[in-house]
């Protein structure tokens, strides 16, 4: 089994910020998949399903526990299914990537995200990471104000095809193939290529 993890905050007034960017991930994922309904456990909202006809299970998990206490939510989760570090996939805002760009990583610092940060404390540092990009306000003192803003009208026309990549390509993660996930993001949402011109033709001269 994997765990899919979508941080964000719970309650309408949250929707639609930046720091909720997880959440609208794994809702994206649960419609285009046909989860099953969501429904509370584990301190969140749980849904299970499979990517593909004899895939694993995939078990998405939305922690209500809000932002800070995430941990207490995944660890649960991930205790009751023996899961190991390795099997629980996050994905979250990262203020340190440009918007609509996405990494994926095992370990390494929390970079004063308070989503991670409780998550390493209840399962350790060794859990995959899908970092989606969402710019930053470029002041320090702005940051919290940023992340718990909603997302401009502007910035649907890159969080729209980031989503939807994300959601094609989350498969391969199941696979354990983050690569390869990357790549199919990256593919995706790239800008189109400009069209060739024809060669010009000299006139008659």
């Amino acid at each position: 089994m994997i765990l899919l993890v979508g941080l964000g905050n719970p309650g309408g007034e949250y929707a639609g910020n930046r720091h909720n960017i997880g959440f609208m991930a794994l809702d994206a994922i649960h419609d285009r998949y046909a989860f099953s309904p969501w429904k509370r456990g584990y301190q969140g909202m749980v849904a299970d399903g499979k990517f593909g006809a004899g895939g694993d299970k995939i078990l998405l998990l939305k922690p209500l526990t809000y932002m800070n206490e995430s941990g207490r939510s995944v660890g649960e989760a991930m205790r009751f299914f023996k899961l190991v570090p390795g099997d629980v996939v996050v994905f979250h805002d990262e203020l340190d990537l440009a918007p609509g760009k996405v990494r994926v990583k095992t370990g390494g610092g929390h970079a004063g995200h308070n989503g991670l940060r409780s998550i390493d404390a209840h399962l350790g540092k060794d859990y995959r990471r899908v970092r989606l990009g969402i710019g930053h306000p470029g002041d320090k003192a702005l940051v919290l104000r940023y992340v718990l803003g909603d997302f401009a009208k502007s910035d649907q026309a890159w969080l729209d095809p980031l989503v939807d990549a994300v959601v094609d390509a989350a498969p391969l993660l199941a696979k354990g193939d983050d690569a390869g996930f990357q790549t199919r993001v990256a593919l995706l949402t790239a800008p189109p290529k400009p069209a060739k011109q024809p060669p010009r033709t000299s006139s008659g001269e």
